[in-house]
């Protein structure tokens, strides 16, 4: 089964044992994302089977998926790390995001004659980055990122990285790195519309025992927000209200809640 945190273990280096320590902005294997609870739509159903295809086919190492928050990027990268551990036997698989760069930098970008990214990856056999597009315009995180990018390119090491925007459109990004990316899969997310809105709303329902009726869920996309985000904010308002009503939820229920 998919392991439940990512743990960091001691290494050896020259002889010694070495403890790593475990970085905040590191994010566990997530054990509720998987593949098997994915919710498959129009708008995400290339990115999936992208990401299932680099698991099977020995000759797809690469894969980059992109598309607005909260549409199911970091759900598909967990997934995958997941797979890999147990497909590896490993308990544990690094993955870091750049929304939290900062806080191993501590916002002070020195350069340094061993990587921290680099150090961070090091023996392990994928590449997994979230939220590409945040990489900090500094020249030294770049290049630490640019040399553990094609260490694993040249190595034919797994890399799967997600992001907001196209290959061509990341900022910050070195041009050598976005030809690469383009040579790779490069899959799209995207559930803005109504069916693929509807399904995941009533898997979100279904995951916290929520009974979600479907007026409802029409309601919302009708009279709020439509980001996910915002939509699984309203989800957790109306809940609540209706613990603290003892009804259950309907539509006016729902307008109740969001006007309080």
């Amino acid at each position: 089964g998919v392991p439940p945190f990512c743990q960091d273990f001691p290494r050896r280096t020259a002889g010694k044992a070495v403890l790593t320590m475990q970085l905040v902005f590191d994010f566990p294997i997530n054990p509720k994302f998987s593949f098997d609870n994915f919710v498959l739509c129009n708008g995400n159903d290339t990115a999936f089977r992208f990401a299932r295809l680099l698991l099977t086919d020995g000759t797809k190492n690469m894969l980059y998926i992109h598309g607005p928050s909260g549409s199911g990027k970091t759900h598909l990268l967990h997934a995958l790390a997941g797979a890999l551990c147990s497909r590896e036997g490993r308990t544990t698989l690094p993955c870091i995001s750049f929304k939290k760069i900062n806080e191993i930098y501590q916002g002070d970008y020195p350069a340094e004659t061993v990587s921290k990214l680099a150090e961070r990856f090091r023996d392990e056999p994928a590449l997994l980055i979230d939220d590409i597009h945040l990489l900090p315009d500094n020249p030294h995180v770049r290049s630490e990122f640019w040399q553990l990018f094609n260490d694993f390119h040249d190595a034919s090491g797994k890399i799967v990285i997600t992001g907001l925007y196209p290959p061509r459109e990341i900022p910050h990004l070195d041009d050598h790195i976005v030809s690469r990316l383009l040579w790779g899969l490069v899959a799209k997310v995207d559930i803005s519309d109504d069916d693929s809105l509807r399904m995941i709303m009533k898997k979100l329902a279904a995951d916290r025992n929520i009974l979600l009726p479907a007026d409802v869920i029409d309601y919302l996309l009708i009279h709020t927000h439509r980001e996910l985000p915002a939509l699984i904010k309203l989800l957790e308002q109306i809940h609540r209200h209706s613990l603290a009503t003892g009804r259950k939820i309907s539509v006016r229920l729902a307008r109740e809640a969001l006007r309080s």
